[in-house]
Order: structure tokens, then C-alpha cells, then sequence
């Protein structure tokens, strides 16, 4: 019996990504801002951030490493919510009638710490969801089980009840792997919502 869905945050609920940013940076050239993402601000870099580190002390470590890009890896702190571009239509809507049809609704997100609370000010999806886990505050990320395991004895969920959804497709596997049901986001709530109706229907067996 399904009870609770738990929502990723980034690319899910909030649009996000270091393009919108980079890209008018590097004078819309794709191959330099795509090499920008790929090799110096990348996955790797900003996950020590969603891990608790702080931003200054990434930004001058990654600076010291590349010092010829020391302006765009700084603007990755100063200019964090350049980013994003809002929530992700009709996510809200989902939460919500989530929330009017007695599901549970949480959040577990990889997010740095210095722009969390701005961002559950800035976007309605963020500020529907009033129970969660964001990865800087525990000093774990996803995949890492142990903070799915965090998420489930902090309130109390049984894996088995619950629906993960995130945009990475080794998020979703760790939750899986827990026991849970778990969805990719699909691209869209319009996709994402006859998906999640179906998982939804275990919730009457």
C-alpha cells in the first residue's frame, strides 16, 4: 500500500541547470560552456557542496585548480539562482492534490546549504513540501542509501509504502534498491502524472 511520495527537488519540482547561467557567460558558445560543465563546475565539484562543504571553500579550491576560469566558477556562488528558472509547470499542482487526497508528500534533495532556505521562499513547489531532507544538512547525497535512510526513520516511513521520483536514473535505482517504488521523472508533469496514478493505485491493495 502506497502512503507517501517523496519528491527530488532540483529538475523535478525546479527548474535548474548550470547552462542557464554559463551559456550567456561564454557568449552562447555550447562547446565551451558544455566543457565549462563537464570538466571544471561540474557534478562532481557542486556534489561536494550538496555534501555540506561550503561554497567558499569550494570556490577557491576549484579556483586555485583553474585559475583561468576563477570568474564563472565564482559566479557559481554569486549568481547560484541564475540557475534556476522557476518551478516546473504543474508540478504544484501535483503536491497538491496529493496533499487533498491524504497522501504523504516529502522532499530528499541534493542542495547546497547557503541557497536552501532562499529557495523554499522563491518557489511554490519548495514551500508546499513541509517535511523533508536536504543532503547539506545531514552531510550526505543521493545515491548514498544512508540518506534515504535518514528521510525514512526521521518520519517514520516503511519503504514499501513510499514513491521516490528524481530526474537521475541512480537516484531512483538507491531507492529502489531500499525497497521502494521508484520513478524517473519523465520530462514533464503532464507525463509524469498518469505514471505516478498508477503506481498510486497500490495505494488500494
Amino acid at each position: 500500500m502506497i502512503k507517501s511520495v517523496i519528491f527530488d527537488f532540483g529538475n523535478v519540482l525546479v527548474d535548474w541547470n548550470p547552462a542557464y547561467l554559463f551559456l550567456p557567460y561564454f557568449g552562447g558558445d555550447e562547446d565551451k560552456c558544455r566543457f565549462f560543465t563537464d570538466n571544471v563546475c561540474n557534478r562532481e565539484w557542486f556534489t561536494r557542496m550538496d555534501s555540506g562543504e561550503t561554497m567558499d571553500v569550494c570556490v577557491a579550491d576549484l579556483q586555485k585548480k583553474y585559475p583561468q576560469y576563477a570568474e564563472p566558477i565564482a559566479m557559481f556562488r554569486d549568481r547560484w539562482f541564475d540557475m534556476c528558472h522557476g518551478d516546473l509547470p504543474g508540478m504544484l499542482d501535483i503536491i497538491q492534490g496529493l496533499k487533498a487526497k491524504g497522501v504523504g508528500v516529502y522532499g530528499l534533495t541534493n542542495w547546497p546549504a547557503e541557497t536552501f532556505e532562499e529557495a523554499r521562499h522563491r518557489f511554490k513547489t519548495i514551500g508546499n513540501i513541509d517535511n523533508y531532507v536536504v543532503s547539506s544538512s545531514v552531510k550526505l547525497a543521493k545515491p548514498d542509501p544512508a540518506i534515504y535512510q535518514v528521510l525514512l526513520s526521521k518520519y517514520n516511513l516503511k519503504p514499501q509504502e513510499c514513491v521516490f521520483i528524481d530526474d537521475r536514473k541512480d537516484n531512483v535505482d538507491a531507492a529502489k534498491a531500499l525497497g521502494m517504488e521508484g520513478i524517473v521523472y519523465p520530462g514533464s508533469a503532464q507525463e509524469l502524472l498518469p505514471i505516478l496514478n498508477s503506481v498510486l493505485v497500490k495505494r488500494e491493495i
